[in-house]
């Protein structure tokens, strides 16, 4: 009784948390709403017995993803009435994807209760007497090591790209010389004048 209580409110908070995120006016409020819609996913994650999903959801999408959204959507000067605007423009195109993936949902569902679906034991059978996270990690670095590694090895060829790009040289900057900062005397960068009483001063 309990799991179905919990279930029931994590799964409305997450379609509350998901339709404010949609609708909210303000986009900081939207990304709040995402965070909520994100903890309560993981909570219905833990429900099933997936343990490491719910700890993605809660370190990689909310203590990263989530509050990088947050810090560029308050840095950035965002016309709200555009927003606005844009809302109402592509309200069609956003109903018929919606439709799309609802249909989709729901032949999911009609085929998971057809049964005969047992792709998750063909794919990786995982033993009723080991916790999902040590299961998943067996699986990890066993039989999956060679497109984890490979995985891992796109992620860095995708962070140094984004480094090479940030420091490249661009025309038109001034950078910083640090050795002839250091070389300056002060007598080179400052000036002692005694200022009369009632006047300006000259630069």
């Amino acid at each position: 009784m309990i799991q179905t209580i919990a279930f029931y409110l994590f799964a409305i908070l997450v379609i509350a948390a998901g339709a404010l995120t949609v609708t909210a006016r303000n986009p900081v409020h939207s990304v709040l709403w995402l965070i909520l819609a994100f903890f309560n996913a993981a909570g219905l994650m833990l429900l099933v017995g997936a343990e490491f999903i719910a700890m993605l959801l809660v370190i990689v999408y909310v203590g990263a993803v989530a509050v990088l959204f947050l810090f560029v959507v308050m840095m950035l000067d965002i016309d709200f009435a555009e927003l606005r605007a844009g809302f109402a423009r592509y309200l069609p195109f956003g109903l018929m994807v919606a439709a799309v993936l609802l249909a989709e949902m729901i032949f999911a569902v009609g085929a998971w209760q057809a049964g005969g679906l047992a792709l998750t034991q063909r794919a990786g059978p995982a033993p009723s007497d080991l916790p999902n996270i040590h299961a998943m990690g067996a699986l990890l670095y066993t039989r999956y090591l060679y497109v984890f590694e490979a995985a891992g090895l796109v992620l860095l060829v995708a962070m140094i790209g984004a480094i090479v790009l940030t420091h490249r040289g661009r025309a038109g900057t001034r950078s910083q010389n640090i050795t002839r900062q250091n070389m300056r005397r002060p007598e080179d960068a400052v000036r002692n004048v005694n200022q009369p009483v009632g006047e300006g001063v000259e630069l």
